[in-house]
């Protein structure tokens, strides 16, 4: 389950608030909020930095609300090749 109304309603911001920031109608942001409808990849990326955490998350895949390092993700993308 997203926990994108948690950190909504923790800084105190209505779904309209971040509707505009998604650039969707508050109706459908509402959807997203109740799990009818599904969150963007983009959406998803943007709320994570707006919010200062991390996608797993806003995903409930951990209960760490602290975004990643940015020199963490700087030294994993190095390591990586293809």
């Amino acid at each position: 389950m997203l926990r994108i109304r948690e950190l909504r309603e923790g800084k105190g911001l209505f779904q309209k608030d971040i509707a505009k920031l998604l650039k969707i109608t508050q109706a459908h942001y509402s959807r997203i909020e109740s799990g009818e409808y599904q969150l963007s990849y983009e959406g998803l990326t943007l709320l994570s930095k707006f919010y200062n955490t991390s996608v797993d998350y806003i995903l409930g895949l951990t209960n760490i609300s602290k975004s990643y390092p940015r020199n963490l993700l700087d030294k994993k993308k190095k390591k990586i090749s293809v």
